[in-house]
């Protein structure tokens, strides 16, 4: 699998990288339902075995529990992917997700992820959700720190405005931002992608296909009967009426995908890293067959008419 560089750092990644969210498990506020360890681990080094060499989670992913799946995976690798986790969202005995930027609640979640992951510096240390806002450039400056110690060789964002990114610039360069991006949400075509692209600022994307919807496997029977623990049984676009078009959304990248042997999903990931703006997608799997189904879009090139047959499609159900 090619791979490209990330931004101003030294990492060059593939296209697709491995998403930890779906396997946190259901016990937390925005679980994805029941999920299988076994299986989860399974899918982790299958990814590896196809070539994918970046791994992203974040601590809070089934609140430590989805590091603690990588750090297993990793015990039995020969050559470990790159790492990248984040931090910033913090929980109590009760299971309660707030926000925290801190320096010393930072210093700690710093110090957990490395020992839940078993390595001894990550390699992508990001600041996941810029909340309280007051607290950005302290929890920027505590980042920065720990790079300077050697714990995290790179720092980058995820879910920034590009007036907080310019924040964290006048303390510290960011390798990277981590927004949500898809064909059915496309806000940071305006100003953020420009803005990275303008100063060379890796931009990996997270649930390109829209957390599953896009995925090929998803169908109206399933998302009006997800598990009551599934973060996404409350999100509009697995409602309706938005859950009928994103369906019939989802046949025309089946059509799409013919021609090349792809999946919808593969699809709609490759959709998304045709934006020049974009280094790597980020895909989740909860098995290794899923995982199977998806990694192809890192070879995947639509044409033109591809593209338009989508922007087309789009146009024709916008609200």
């Amino acid at each position: 699998m090619n791979t490209v560089r990330l931004g101003r750092t030294d990492l060059d990644i593939t296209p697709v990288g491995f998403g930890c969210w779906a396997i946190g498990g259901g016990n937390w506020a925005y679980g994805w339902g029941p999920q299988n360890d076994h299986q989860a681990i399974e899918a982790i080094i299958a990814a590896t075995e196809l070539g994918i060499n970046w791994i992203d989670t974040a601590a809070v992913y089934g609140l430590g529990h989805a590091e603690e799946l990588v750090g297993e995976a990793l015990r039995g690798m020969n050559n470990r992917p790159l790492i990248f986790t984040k931090c910033s969202l913090v929980w109590d005995t009760s299971r309660n997700v707030t926000n925290c930027l801190k320096a010393d609640s930072i210093l700690r979640e710093c110090e957990a992820s490395l020992k839940r992951l078993g390595i001894e510096a990550i390699d992508l240390y990001q600041v996941h959700w810029p909340n309280p806002d007051e607290d950005i450039e302290e929890g920027w400056q505590t980042l920065a720190k720990l790079q300077e110690e050697g714990l995290v060789r790179h720092i980058g964002v995820s879910n920034f405005s590009v007036e907080q990114m310019q924040r964290a610039e006048a303390i510290a360069p960011v390798a990277s931002l981590q927004p949500p991006y898809s064909m059915l949400r496309r806000g940071i075509e305006e100003k953020i992608l420009p803005y990275c692209q303008e100063h060379n600022i890796g931009v990996i994307v997270y649930s390109p296909m829209l957390s599953g919807m896009l995925s090929g496997a998803m169908t109206l029977d399933r998302a009006l009967n997800l598990p009551k623990n599934d973060w996404r049984r409350n999100n509009k676009e697995f409602q309706e009426p938005r859950l009928s078009k994103n369906i019939a959304l989802v046949e025309l990248l089946r059509s799409i995908g013919r021609a090349y042997g792809a999946s919808p999903g593969e699809v709609a990931i490759a959709w998304t890293l045709n934006n020049p703006a974009v280094t790597g997608a980020i895909v989740g799997g909860r098995s290794a067959e899923q995982v199977k189904g998806t990694y192809g879009a890192a070879s995947l090139r639509l044409t033109d008419e591809d593209i338009q047959a989508i922007e087309k499609f789009i146009a024709s159900v916008a609200e």
